[in-house]
């Protein structure tokens, strides 16, 4: 449990911060948000396999109050860090690489 005066560390700390939500699906019909405030950790933890079935991301700010779909931006850079690896696409993006390119 929180005191006062402490902060959450799930809430970001600054006015203006471009947050990074990872939807991941667990199983059928079970959908996780998982959220990240740096978009280089949120790509590298996808490649990695930290996310069982990663389904969408999306980008808010919070000072500016947008926020944006990038899974297309996201599943592009995937492709292209594997292209110049000369690794083939993991198994467990696939999908999410295929439904958004």
């Amino acid at each position: 449990m929180l005191e006062a005066g402490l902060s959450s560390p799930v809430v970001p700390f600054g006015a203006d911060q471009t947050l990074f939500v990872v939807i991941d699906r667990r199983d059928e019909g079970t959908e996780i948000p998982i959220e990240r405030s740096d978009l280089e950790a949120t790509i590298s933890e996808l490649v990695a396999g930290c996310f069982n079935d990663p389904i969408k991301v999306i980008s808010f700010n919070t000072l500016e109050h947008w926020m944006k779909d990038i899974s297309t931006e996201i599943a592009g850079e995937i492709q292209a860090r594997c292209d110049i690896d000369g690794v083939t696409l993991p198994d467990y993006l696939s999908d999410f690489v295929e439904s958004h390119i």
